[in-house]
């Protein structure tokens, strides 16, 4: 598997408010998405922790770009939103190009 070049630092976040809790994104990638009691989808930060703050943002580790990239294409609610830490430009969710 191949990591994604050229995209720089990227940073991942959930808009619970379209979460469908489908769990493929926790099925992607354990070590970013989690369930709440709520039934919907957070990210955590690097130590495990769930944020639950609306828009709140984590840091994509490298080795799991591929499978949170993934995460925001196949999500039927479309809430997953992939950003270059850089420019803030959205590289996979429903803002992407």
């Amino acid at each position: 598997m191949s990591t994604p070049t050229g995209i720089g630092e990227l940073q991942v976040w959930v808009d619970q408010d379209l979460c469908t809790g489908d769990g493929l994104c926790v099925q992607y990638a354990p070590e970013v998405f989690e369930f709440d009691i709520d039934g919907l989808a957070y990210v955590k930060d690097q130590a495990g922790e769930l944020l639950q703050s609306p828009g709140a943002r984590t840091g994509v580790p490298a080795h799991l770009r591929l499978e949170v990239i993934d995460s925001a294409k196949e999500c039927p609610g479309d809430c997953i939103h992939v950003v270059r830490s850089a420019d803030d430009v959205e590289v996979a969710g429903p803002d992407a190009d």
